[in-house]
């Protein structure tokens, strides 16, 4: 017998790549997602319920109706700036959605859950790389968010015997290799999906926010890891727990970080487009550096980044610009170029 598993925000980037390493595994995803912000055709492994986080009785209509052995929950909002002029959707969708779904599983009699946390509950980081054991004390909305869920998830893990994995990642990037889902946020904040956008030609110049950072270049370095690394170690997470291991948080990245411009570097390298840059002030809640320490990871749930090349995640994201682009039917002086990919892939060993 299958078993199922039910994915909040299951559309969305990182829960979509997690619902494709769930069917790999042989796992049956159950995507439940109001498509806010997700997308319905990222849904392709398992069956789609629609629905609000927010909503209890639909959540426990559908545990009910599937009987999931777990939840990954990935549904919320996620960016820094959004958090800190509207802080209270992020309260509402990261914190209350989060006790919502609590409820509803214990309701339900659904006890396994793996929740996607942030390093944004870090805040600046007084040493590095970051462990899990470094002081909580995030500085923006988001970070305060999360950590709120986080706590919730642990005072109700020991109140009701719920088995629960918290893993708090660092900043992901890449898409699927083989292109069937990526990243496609509206509007899109996050920074190689920028650069790439703008070395297709869709936006006129990236921005960078601040170069005065006391980093190697002046501007923000940050510990990527490509997002099909991540969607595995939801599935060792979730295999983990089901075989009767402890609760437990993990930190996923790769213990490396690159600074904006080394980003924007390897992305002219990688699309062999020049990527126009405007430089602005620092955005109110960007610490300078974050690094991962993932040793717990790695050494509990055998996890380890296969695509960890900075080079390999701009690459995989690129193919999947490139294949929205064909969707679309850009015009060809914007669209990115499939001839240019394999000689690319060569390059970074992809």
């Amino acid at each position: 017998m299958t078993v199922s598993v039910l994915v909040t925000g299951g559309a969305g980037y990182i829960g979509s790549h997690a619902c494709k390493a769930l069917h790999r595994a042989g796992l049956r995803p159950i995507v439940y997602d109001d498509l806010s912000r997700g997308h319905a055709e990222a849904v392709k492994w398992g069956a789609f319920e629609r629905g609000d986080v927010m909503d209890r009785t639909r959540l426990k209509e559908v545990m009910l109706q599937y009987r999931p052995a777990a939840v990954l929950h990935f549904a919320g909002l996620a960016y820094v700036g959004e958090s800190i002029v509207a802080p209270s959707s992020y309260y509402s969708a990261n914190a209350l959605g989060t006790l919502t779904l609590l409820e509803a599983m214990r309701e339900s009699g659904v006890d396994t859950l793996v929740f996607s946390s942030t390093c944004a509950v870090y805040g600046r980081p007084d040493r590095l790389p970051l462990r899990e054991d470094h002081p909580a004390n995030p500085i923006n909305p988001y970070g305060v968010s999360k950590l709120m869920a986080e706590r919730m998830i642990e005072d109700c893990a020991r109140a009701y015997g719920f088995k629960v994995t918290v893993l708090r990642y660092f900043n992901a990037a890449g898409a699927d290799p083989q292109a069937e889902t990526g990243e496609a946020h509206e509007p899109e904040t996050h920074l190689i999906p920028l650069v790439l956008e703008t070395a297709a030609g869709r936006r006129p110049n990236l921005v960078i926010y601040g170069h005065d950072y006391d980093t190697r270049d002046g501007t923000c370095v940050r510990d990527f890891v490509h997002v099909s690394d991540l969607a595995e170690a939801h599935v060792l997470a979730l295999k983990r727990l089901l075989q009767g291991g402890d609760s437990d948080t993990f930190n996923l990245g790769n213990g490396k970080g690159y600074s904006v411009r080394e980003v924007i570097d390897m992305a002219e390298h990688v699309t062999d487009r020049v990527v126009p840059v405007v430089v602005a002030p620092r955005r109110s809640g960007d610490p300078a550096v974050l690094i991962a320490d993932a040793a717990r990871a790695m050494r509990e749930l055998d996890w380890r980044p296969e695509r960890s090349s900075l080079a390999l995640q701009i690459a995989d994201a690129w193919r999947w610009h490139c294949k929205q682009a064909a969707l679309a039917g850009v015009a060809p002086a914007l669209r990115p170029s499939f001839s240019e990919l394999p000689k690319i892939y060569s390059e970074v060993g992809g």
